[in-house]
């Protein structure tokens, strides 16, 4: 393991099959707040957490956060194997990644598949869990959805510049987010491609794809209340866009029934997944993960 001395720094852990693993980290590595744990969705990275982590983080790092690249993302290495991009793997990526910077307990921010791990991570160590956000992500997946993840994921056009892929974007989420801006679509279009050898290429592996293509729509999607359940009585929060195709809003209303005491944030605008970057949306969840913090004392 290789790491900085301040945050944010870049962290590179081992995993299980000897894969290296990056993580952003962000605060002091002697930080004695509850930890918070950043995990991006299927084909992002760390970078989505870039406004909400340093804020979560404090003037002067006074709270650890940790933002995960899974393999095949972002700066971690690339498998050989894509059959090894699977919620099993990366579930033990993530258990190798805690272990390896002592991370005992800590809430977990999950966007989408970051969810579903949060959700499988809480039946492998319930130990670990002190606090979930759920973003846009719950024991009940919208195919329809899924459908239009399936429909971009390793199949986006290469741009020749990151202004023509601000466009792309737009032309393909406008829908889904009808308020933002030029800088806001740019600044995606940074997140999603990155310049190697003098292209633009994804910051993910393509052969991402393939973990979607044995999902059969044809069949109900297999529910996840079991996994969700495995939250036990940890603090909840679920964090839903107003126009999410992958997260209904009769879902959330499901998990609430279980859960009386979950808080629920409808971000206005915005689909599948809430940014995570508005002022507003940003200190709800400070103010849960320093909630949850005073329910370890």
């Amino acid at each position: 393991m290789t790491s900085g001395t301040e945050g944010p720094a870049s962290v590179f852990v081992t995993a299980p099959d000897g894969l290296k693993l990056h993580v952003r980290c962000h605060g002091r590595r002697d930080a004695q707040s509850l930890p918070v744990v950043c995990l991006p969705g299927l084909a992002r990275t760390a970078a989505d957490f870039d406004e909400l982590a340093p804020a979560l983080a404090g003037r002067g790092g006074t709270r650890r956060v940790l933002a995960i690249d899974y393999r095949g993302r972002g700066r971690s290495g690339y498998d050989r194997n894509p059959d090894n991009y699977n919620l099993v793997v990366e579930l033990a990526d993530l258990l190798a990644v805690l272990t390896a910077l002592d991370v005992g307990r800590a809430v977990f921010v999950g966007t989408s598949r970051g969810g579903l791990l949060t959700m499988l991570l809480a039946t492998a160590r319930p130990a670990a869990m002190a606090g979930a956000v759920l973003n846009d992500i719950g024991p009940v997946i919208d195919p329809k959805g899924l459908v239009r993840i399936k429909g971009y994921v390793g199949k986006l056009p290469p741009p020749k510049n990151h202004q023509e892929g601000a466009e792309i974007l737009r032309r393909l989420f406008d829908a889904q987010f009808p308020k933002l801006d030029g800088v806001a679509w740019l600044a995606a279009a940074r997140r999603t491609w990155q310049e190697r050898d003098g292209r633009l290429l994804p910051t993910y592996d393509v052969r991402l794809s393939k973990t979607l293509e044995g999902i059969d729509l044809e069949k109900p999607v297999p529910t996840l209340w079991k996994e969700f359940e495995a939250l036990g009585r940890i603090p909840l929060m679920v964090i839903r866009g107003a126009n999410s195709d992958l997260l209904s809003a009769a879902t959330v209303a499901a998990m609430g029934e279980r859960r009386s005491a979950m808080e629920i944030v409808v971000v206005p605008d915005q689909g599948h997944a809430p940014l995570l970057a508005e002022t507003s949306v940003i200190a709800q969840i400070a103010t849960f993960v320093e909630n949850c913090e005073a329910d370890q004392d």
